[in-house]
């Protein structure tokens, strides 16, 4: 099953791709982890909508065919580690990749956000791009660790 992480963000601090490095490559064979970064759109002559557009597009572009589409929202779904691992057998079960998407300093495309099947909610809090991608990665190494019965996740 591909795990596809869909970042709007081209240049992420050497931490950030350290971590999502280390979370990412404990991810294979069943479960894949893979990152696709899209440019943001220009800020500084046009406005913030068109920028949200293009990245709309350049997102829509990344996203598997049949894909089972995830918008992280502020105000989405919140889930445990547990509902999140359950979350993850269903969509292996159904035969379908998950796409995850992190939009750019303005959020997610309406239009993307209007057909995502799920929001979810990392946090209350807003996060830096660069830390919701490591807290998605950690999250879905963890959510798999309990998929397999590894030792990783102590509840």
């Amino acid at each position: 099953m591909l795990l596809r992480l869909i970042a709007a963000g081209t240049r992420m601090p050497n931490w950030v791709n350290e971590a999502y490095a280390d979370y990412a490559g404990r991810l294979t064979a069943d479960y894949r982890l893979e990152l696709k970064e899209v440019p943001l759109g220009q800020r500084g002559s046009g406005s913030p909508q068109q920028a949200i557009a293009k990245e709309g597009e350049r997102m829509q572009a990344a996203i598997p065919a049949r894909a089972f589409v995830v918008a992280l929202q502020v105000t989405g779904k919140s889930m445990t580690s547990e509902q999140l691992a359950k979350f993850l057998e269903t969509r292996a079960r159904d035969g379908r990749d998950v796409a995850f998407l992190i939009g750019g300093p303005d959020g997610i495309a309406p239009e993307l956000d209007a057909k995502a099947d799920l929001r979810w909610s990392l946090s209350a809090l807003t996060l830096p791009h660069g830390m919701a991608r490591v807290m998605v990665a950690e999250a879905l190494y963890r959510a798999v660790s309990i998929v397999k019965g590894h030792p990783y996740h102590r509840a």
